[in-house]
């Protein structure tokens, strides 16, 4: 009775610092005003900012949200209080997929709101998606990678469709809570996509792809999925991928089992295998040899939002761990006050707003309509590490405790480890990050 009692203290710990005087006491609103608010202001702005006041000079920084956004966050802090954090711990246990917590994220406009509204959905910026990932990673980043996790697959679609397959896959995912896959990784290859095997033969007014995909998220879930296959065995990386649509009840398509991972257990994560897979030419995005482009790209409308899950789950440590240090004594006195766990909560603030603001600017600048590649990858570095180290001293934070299921802060820390892994490891995003460093050097350089 008193490890529960502890561990239903640890979760009802305050929420984000700077977010507090923000937060109702009640659900203010309805979800269907809601909606059309931020559709409405969606639809008014051509680019997201995340300056809120009149008074700021609009060429200048500014760190405070704008009345839409500032509802967006309270409506899904509220949804990951009352809907996520409550049967997180069970979805761990069992693995069990949250269809029923998808369905009311959906419901409520916290799923596809980048989706443009031409089809159906709140056209919502990066900011505002970071926002929403922030705070359901806060509540469980399995759950959450289940909620956003389509969103991978559908960034193709946004950057590169035809008007005809944007409607036709984009509309159905704003219409239902259905679930999109993004299909690259191979068992072979991660992070070098040049490494790709399956493979799409032209026959006459369609496609043929064999091969196998790994470690897909939402596979055994999906109503259709976003595949890379190579189209042209002689061409470099840049030419020789195509992006293909394939609906999820293709003939020959067939889903593995369901991957029991280290942590995000709510996630469903398999492996696909194609064979003979009959795709119609009209579901090919783009040209021909322009699929590596379309899969980059979409990493630069994720990768902020992957990011902000990641600092969300490390706010959430922090906050786990500064309540158990206030309840927690020891030689008399509560831990808090001894300056070794002192300064490890001060070391998790100092890196998450770092990593927060960091986030915030990749995303800003997608707003801008600026290729934002160099600071996506700075914050998803950075906050993946971060949100890492965050959670292990947390778990150090409650000892024995936290080695313990009974408490949340383990759980935190195997969820936390997948961030420097998907979607590009750290290491790629240092290889990106010291790239574009040494050609603005050398441009400067003559």
């Amino acid at each position: 009775k008193k490890k529960k009692e502890k561990k239903e203290k640890a979760v009802a710990c305050s929420l984000p610092f700077q977010y507090t005087s923000l937060l109702p006491k009640e659900f203010f609103m309805a979800s269907s005003l809601l909606r059309s608010s931020l559709a409405r202001a969606a639809r008014a702005l051509p680019t997201r900012s995340f300056s809120a006041c009149s008074t700021v000079r609009s060429d200048g920084y500014a760190f405070s949200l704008t009345d839409d956004q500032k509802s967006l966050h309270e409506l899904s802090m509220k949804f990951a209080r009352q809907e996520i954090i409550p049967k997180a711990a069970e979805h761990d246990r069992t693995g069990e997929y949250p269809m029923e917590i998808i369905k009311k994220a959906h419901a409520l406009g916290l799923m596809n709101a980048h989706i443009p509204a031409e089809y159906g959905g709140l056209g919502l910026g990066s900011v505002d998606s970071c926002i929403i990932s922030e705070n359901l990673a806060y509540g469980c980043s399995g759950i959450s990678t289940a909620i956003g996790g389509p969103a991978l697959a559908e960034s193709p679609l946004i950057v590169g469709a035809s008007e005809e397959q944007k409607k036709k896959y984009l509309g159905r995912m704003t219409e239902e809570p259905l679930i999109a896959a993004y299909c690259v990784t191979e068992p072979g290859c991660g992070s070098d996509v040049n490494g790709v095997q399956t493979t799409a033969v032209k026959k006459g007014n369609e496609w043929v792809l064999n091969g196998s995909k790994m470690w897909i998220t939402g596979a055994g879930h999906a109503n259709w999925f976003f595949v890379l296959a190579r189209t042209d065995k002689n061409e470099r990386a840049g030419a020789a991928f195509t992006g293909f649509i394939v609906d999820g009840d293709s003939k020959g398509l067939t889903v593995g089992r369901k991957e029991m991972n280290m942590g995000q257990r709510a996630s469903d994560t398999r492996g696909v295998n194609f064979e003979d897979v009959v795709v119609p030419d009209e579901n090919r995005i783009a040209d021909v040899g322009y699929g590596f482009k379309l899969a980059m790209k979409a990493f630069d409308i994720t990768r902020p939002e992957v990011a902000a899950g990641a600092v969300g789950l490390a706010q959430r440590a922090m906050d786990e761990a500064t309540a158990y240090a206030l309840q927690r004594k020891t030689f008399g006195r509560a831990i808090a006050q001894h300056q070794a766990v002192a300064f490890m909560i001060a070391d998790m603030a100092m890196g998450i707003e770092a990593a927060r603001l960091l986030t915030l600017r990749g995303a800003w600048e997608m707003d801008q309509g600026r290729r934002p590649t160099y600071y996506a990858s700075l914050a998803k570095c950075f906050a993946a590490e971060h949100a890492m180290k965050v959670a292990v001293d947390a778990v150090q934070v409650f000892g024995g405790n936290g080695y313990n299921s009974e408490y949340p802060v383990e759980k935190l820390m195997r969820d936390c480890k997948i961030f420097s892994i998907y979607e590009g490891t750290s290491q790629i995003q240092r290889l990106i990050i010291s790239e574009a460093i040494f050609s603005q050097a050398k441009s400067k350089s003559g």
